[in-house]
């Protein structure tokens, strides 16, 4: 174990948080700890931060980043100081936690989060809790002492027992409800929004983005068990009147996260009083006013004097993701000679529900991220060939991007994602 006194940089400190205590995002399931006993007792050890502020959670299988970040950036426009914890992070793990306000953002300092590591370092090594609970106390902790006036709370994982779960916000919003994370939530729909449908509490309002028959009566059942009003946003009258036209999150699938935070801000509105008009402006601006990446963002545009194609990422990474994300290729593939597809996937996913979902007419580019998560580039190449789908390999994402690049040209299309370490490294 690494001595206290000798962790003298932020880097140190944040290596050895990942090092001591594994997050799901590099390692998987293995770093996954049911149960919130650990979290209340840091939460009480804490003294409680998060009844300082007031809270929307978010749990869903895809969606709740980006519906996070636009209300956010929505509640900000408004005049109000906003916390925003959300995960994983991309690039600088201090992404996870943000103050929206005014303009723009800004992520805990460095100072911040090592003055906090060192404080807590004692209770860590005794208790024990997860990468995940110490980052939700530590972003808890921050908001509090920052007196936000309202914090968005996206969970990890699941719901019920999920990290976050110690709130008790002012609304809940389920985004949807997809097979992920099966040995952790169940192997079924309606088991899956069981689990999710764990972060409505008594009397407060639950808002849910899309529903099926299997999970309807789920959603149902527990909000009548708590005495919460329900509100499905696809039954929900329109508050926003925006499109996908009007934000700078430009992906088509954010249409649905927009039926979503409509249907929030009909029942958000009139508990806080915001002006809608500002609300409005704080989305269309969302991406720039809170640092979101990597959703259908754009990381060069087509350049016909050096003979270079368009470079898109995306991290929809799981079958119900990837479904939108092969949808709005089809519908633009036509505006390109070629698109160039590289992928790389977590060893976990389940690439046999995957495979079937993606365009036929692209040309692929498997690849593996440096995370040992990572799936083979070889053995995606050969599962990918057993459902009729071929393509080169490329061993690292720096190599498959370079070997796109070196192919495409200025009216082709070279799209990035299945996997939010392919599209970290590419950022």
């Amino acid at each position: 174990m690494m001595n206290k006194e000798k962790m003298k940089t932020y880097e140190e400190k944040i290596a050895w948080l990942f090092g001591q205590f594994p997050s799901y995002q590099k390692v998987g399931k293995v770093a996954y700890k049911p149960g919130i006993e650990t979290m209340e007792a840091f939460d009480d050890a804490l003294g409680h931060p998060h009844l300082r502020f007031r809270s929307i959670h978010i749990a869903g299988t895809n969606g709740k980043g980006s519906t996070s970040h636009m209300l956010a950036a929505g509640l900000a426009a408004c005049g109000l100081r906003v916390g925003l914890y959300t995960s994983p992070h991309l690039v600088d793990f201090r992404e996870r936690i943000k103050i929206v306000e005014g303009g723009g953002f800004r992520m805990v300092p460095k100072e911040w989060v090592e003055g906090f590591i060192d404080r807590w370092q004692p209770f860590f090594e005794e208790h024990r809790p997860s990468f995940f609970e110490i980052t939700t106390g530590m972003a808890f902790d921050f908001f509090a002492k920052e007196a936000v006036d309202i914090a968005v709370i996206e969970t990890g994982l699941g719901g019920r027992l999920d990290s976050t779960n110690v709130i008790t916000p002012i609304l809940s919003i389920i985004t949807n409800i997809g097979l992920e994370h099966c040995e952790h939530l169940g192997h079924t729909l309606e088991a899956i929004a069981g689990e999710k449908a764990g972060i409505i509490k008594s009397c407060v309002p639950a808002v849910v983005g899309e529903s099926l028959p299997e999970t309807r009566p789920v959603f149902e059942a527990k909000a009548a068990a708590c005495g919460s009003p329900l509100v499905f946003a696809t039954e929900a009258p329109a508050c926003l009147d925006l499109g996908v036209a009007d934000l700078d999150l430009p992906g088509d699938y954010q249409q649905r996260n927009l039926c979503t935070l409509s249907a929030a801000v009909g029942v958000l509105q009139p508990m806080l009083g915001f002006d809608l008009n500002a609300f409005r402006e704080g989305v269309c601006h969302a991406a720039h006013r809170t640092g979101l990446r990597g959703r259908w963002e754009t990381l060069r545009e087509a350049d016909p004097a050096a003979g270079k194609a368009k470079i898109i990422c995306d991290t929809g990474h799981n079958a119900h993701g990837l479904r939108w994300v092969a949808e709005q290729i089809d519908r633009i593939s036509c505006d390109y000679e070629n698109v160039f597809f590289i992928l790389g996937f977590a060893r976990e996913k389940d690439i046999d529900a995957i495979a079937p979902l993606l365009p036929r007419n692209v040309h692929y580019i498997w690849t593996q991220a440096s995370s040992p998560r990572a799936l083979p580039a070889v053995d995606l190449a050969n599962e990918m060939a057993d459902h009729g789908l071929n393509g080169l390999v490329a061993f690292t994402v720096r190599d498959a991007l370079a070997l796109a690049d070196g192919i495409a040209a200025d009216k082709d299309l070279i799209f990035i994602g299945g996997s939010n370490f392919v599209v970290c490294e590419v950022l």
